[in-house]
């Protein structure tokens, strides 16, 4: 595995203050995972990992032991563990579950929108839509693809559904791997924005419709940047439309 010192990139375990070292570990080997990196099939070493991000092999180990939880690593047969190759049946899984729970979060997001509830989680997710803006602006790809994983996120919240939640936290690591990818960020920012708009007004089937467009899409682009196609089923092929 190649290492490399990033106490200049401000993404090491020691960036974010408060949180259990743990955590931040976590958040930082993700983050390699998602902008390349650490590269799909690469070997992890504990010890390396844990000295390229400053921190002892303990909150290493935790780490890594969660990341096979969210399916990003996997287990080597003897020992430690390897970055997850992703095959087209686990993209396609993934957006087996993804899109229905996508649909039916900004139905009943824009249903409590529409009530007039939770507002403060609704400003949340307008606020994400400019941070993935201003990522966009500096060229920061790994911030505008964590926002527009958080967008998502924020969708699931703003239902107030905790199973959906708990469901949504089980995909955010797969998602922002599979976001990462997408060769057309401008495209999921005018999606989002489409999504957004349609919640905000408390159109369930509109914010429905439009949120099926984008996962499909979002599914055809993925399958593109791995494999080489697309395969049937999004766009391009019995493509749902929505209105802007």
């Amino acid at each position: 595995m190649e290492t490399r010192r990033t106490a200049a990139d401000g993404d090491g375990a020691r960036a974010k203050a408060g949180q259990p070292l743990s955590v931040r570990a976590r958040e930082a080997v993700r983050r390699r995972i998602v902008d390349g990196r650490y590269a799909q099939g690469a070997r992890l070493v504990e010890r390396e990992v844990a000295e390229e991000l400053g921190v002892s092999r303990v909150p290493v180990r935790e780490a890594l032991r969660d990341l096979v939880a969210e399916g990003l690593l996997e287990l080597l047969p003897h020992s430690g563990v390897r970055v997850r190759r992703l095959e087209r049946a686990d993209v396609e899984h993934l957006y087996e579950v993804w899109e229905p729970l996508a649909v039916q979060a900004s139905r009943l997001a824009a249903r409590r929108a529409a009530a007039g509830e939770a507002p403060g989680e609704l400003r949340a997710l307008g606020a994400l839509l400019d941070r993935a803006s201003d990522a966009a602006a500096r060229d920061d790809g790994t911030h505008e693809v964590a926002a527009h994983t958080a967008f998502h996120e924020a969708v699931v919240a703003l239902t107030g559904n905790p199973l959906l939640a708990r469901t949504m936290d089980q995909l955010s690591g797969q998602l922002q791997l599979i976001f990462g990818l997408r060769a057309e960020p401008a495209h999921t920012r005018v999606q989002h924005e489409q999504m957004y708009r349609h919640i905000e007004a408390g159109d369930e089937e509109t914010a429905a419709a439009s949120t099926l467009l984008h996962v499909r899409d979002s599914r055809v682009a993925a399958l593109r940047s791995l494999f080489g196609y697309g395969g049937g089923g999004g766009a391009g092929n019995g493509r749902v439309t929505a209105s802007a």
